[in-house]
């Protein structure tokens, strides 16, 4: 059960990076501050377990039709709920820039992901 918390909570927090790190690149993509980065983290988790398996099914036809990439604007989505739910600390300023930062988040939250995980396999 530990290990499950650990690995979840390793994730919000490399997430929690990946989405200061992006509102550094755009200026019409704000975050207050990192503690404004975990909370939003830890919201993107839960739509992302709750929300985004829905609208993958709901839109299926089109995901299939599209190869898979009607994946990346689910994901937008769902970084566009996060943004409304948290208010004025979180802000980003259109559904383009929210499609750009889910891509450089995802790929992002995967490198320091690899990076991590190197780094637990040399120890």
């Amino acid at each position: 059960m530990m290990r499950i918390f650990l690995g979840w909570f390793t994730s919000v927090f490399l997430n929690a990076i990946a989405l200061i790190a992006v509102a550094q690149l755009f200026e019409s993509f704000y975050i207050k501050d990192f503690q404004t980065a975990l909370i939003a983290s830890i919201v993107l988790s839960i739509l992302n377990f709750i929300v985004r398996p829905i609208l993958i099914v709901l839109t299926l036809p089109i995901t299939i039709m599209t190869f898979g990439f009607f994946i990346l604007i689910i994901n937008a989505i769902t970084l566009m709920i996060t943004q409304n739910l948290m208010g004025e600390a979180f802000i980003i300023d259109g559904f383009g820039v929210a499609f750009l930062a889910s891509i450089l988040i995802s790929l992002i939250t995967i490198f320091l992901q690899k990076l991590i995980g190197d780094t637990v396999k040399q120890s």
